[in-house]
């Protein structure tokens, strides 16, 4: 399975690679009157690319903060709860009769 997930990383790298090569022509960016920039195509779409990346990363903290803190508050009422009795223990698995369950 890690030999799959290696292979399509690498066809995903090729294919980039190719994309970068076949699209290496430079753009002009126009920036305030006056300003202008001549840089590459493949060179704007990484910077897109990376940008999208971290406004993401950026959006998903608030939601990874909130549930890490849930979880602690969670697992801390567990443990009082536990230290109390007010939690019984978890029942152990009655014996199986049949292995194959015919």
């Amino acid at each position: 399975m890690q030999v799959l997930v290696w292979l399509f990383r690498f066809a995903i790298v090729l294919v980039l690679v190719w994309f970068a090569v076949r699209n290496s022509g430079e753009v002009t960016l126009n920036g305030l009157p006056g300003q202008e920039w001549k840089v590459s195509l493949v060179f704007v779409l990484l910077i897109a690319f990376v940008g999208g990346v971290v406004i993401g990363l950026l959006a998903w903290v608030p939601t990874v903060v909130r549930q890490r803190r849930e979880l602690s508050r969670l697992r801390k009422a567990a443990s009082q709860a536990e230290v109390l009795g007010a939690v019984p223990p978890p029942p152990a698995d009655p014996p199986r009769a049949d292995v194959h369950g015919i």
